[in-house]
């Protein structure tokens, strides 16, 4: 099995590239095959509980809403880093924020910058990274296939000028000179949750990489078979499909340190980026409502402190454990052994024990994180 580690491209007070620096220092370290970072204007967490108030960290990074924008920062690791080799990845890029023309751009760059260690993940994104800067958010899952379809095209197209009709996305004698590494292009990975999107990952994609707390190990299971009878159909091997996942882990020097910060403010509110059919499964409505989807349709920066706390008052604490991956290093390896039995190959995993009320806790729990990373190795 491959593990990758994904980190927020936040900006910190006091160096701008030392969280993700730090983080890619620690994919070498402890051994994983990608360094990957999301592609975001902002949090999935509420900021008005991302303050000194309740979390630590916010000392170093006050403002959890500025993120770097993911692709200048690759290339920046890519100039200044020699040491370790690892691949690059975007974990996932909107297939609507951004033309699909400048993404392909931007992946083929990274591809040949690298020497083909660049996977592309895309996905429809979310409501918060779209709606709110005036991009259109009808129809995400059939932009995101004619946003998937364009980039194919223009890497296909040989030098060729392009033109292809699109409700979305048409190219009128389009110029795409880029070349690909040694006759390839990057992979790509899919954030395919629904129905028609994991059709679409085995028809086209080489990963598939949906969001774990989304789903449990046996949802996991039968979408990966749907995945790969989609790849049938398509006439496409369906094992060469990587089967992947994002994967956030809470742990600590103690069961006690966890539970802790399990039941703190931002952590409940987390929760609320779990779909209502999630909290339905541990007898709890979700307070935003019985068909609300959590992480696609919240926008977080619209919600004030007490709004924060009254909604996620009753947050059970069930829900929180299956959406994340929490405990010492050795549960975490046994939950993620659980999810490999129902086919998982390469999860991606990000750490989100630095979410506590104390800021000496948080950084103390790199340390066990680091010995989580360097377990799945040998799973």
């Amino acid at each position: 099995m491959k593990v990758g580690l994904i980190e927020q491209p936040l900006h910190t007070r006091y160096s701008p590239t030392a969280l993700v620096s730090l983080g890619y220092l620690t994919a070498v370290g402890t051994g994983m095959d990608s360094y990957w970072l999301p592609d975001h204007i902002n949090s999935l967490f509420p900021p008005a509980v991302m303050t000194a108030k309740y979390v630590g960290s916010a000392r170093l990074a006050p403002n959890i809403d500025a993120h770097y924008d993911p692709w200048t920062v690759l290339g920046h690791l890519v100039a200044r880093n020699r040491l370790g080799k690892r691949r690059l990845g975007i974990g996932v890029t909107d297939a609507s924020r951004r033309n699909p023309a400048v993404t392909a751009q931007a992946a083929a760059t990274l591809h040949l910058m690298t020497r083909g260690r660049a996977i592309l993940g895309i996905g429809t994104g979310a409501r918060a990274s779209n709606e709110p800067y005036g991009v259109d958010w009808s129809k995400p899952v059939a932009r995101f296939e004619e946003a998937l379809a364009t980039i194919r095209a223009l890497w296909n197209s040989g030098g060729e000028l392009v033109t292809r009709d699109s409700p979305f996305f048409p190219l009128r004698n389009a110029a795409f000179g880029l070349p690909p590494h040694r006759g390839t292009w990057p992979d790509v990975w899919i954030a395919a949750h629904g129905p028609r999107m994991l059709r679409a990952t085995g028809r086209y994609a080489d990963g598939w990489f949906p969001a774990s707390f989304t789903h449990r190990p046996k949802d996991y299971a039968a979408g990966l078979a749907t995945v790969r009878t989609a790849a049938c159909d398509a006439g496409r091997d369906p094992m060469s499909i990587t089967a992947a996942g994002l994967f956030f882990v809470m742990t600590g020097h103690s069961h006690d340190h966890i539970d802790e910060a399990l039941d703190s403010p931002p952590m409940r509110a987390f929760a609320l980026n779990a779909p209502a059919r999630l909290w339905a499964t541990h007898g709890a409505n979700h307070p935003l409502g019985d068909d609300f989807t959590g992480a696609q349709d919240i926008i977080p920066q619209t919600l004030d402190e007490r709004a924060v706390v009254s909604l996620t008052a009753d947050v059970p604490s069930s829900l929180l454990r299956q959406m994340l991956l929490t405990g010492t290093p050795a549960d975490i390896i046994d939950q993620v052994a659980e999810w490999r039995d129902q086919g998982l190959q390469y999860p991606v995993i990000g750490n989100l024990s630095g979410v506590q009320h104390s800021l000496g806790r948080g950084l103390a729990a790199s340390v066990p994180f680091a010995r989580v990373l360097r377990g799945l190795r040998k799973l």
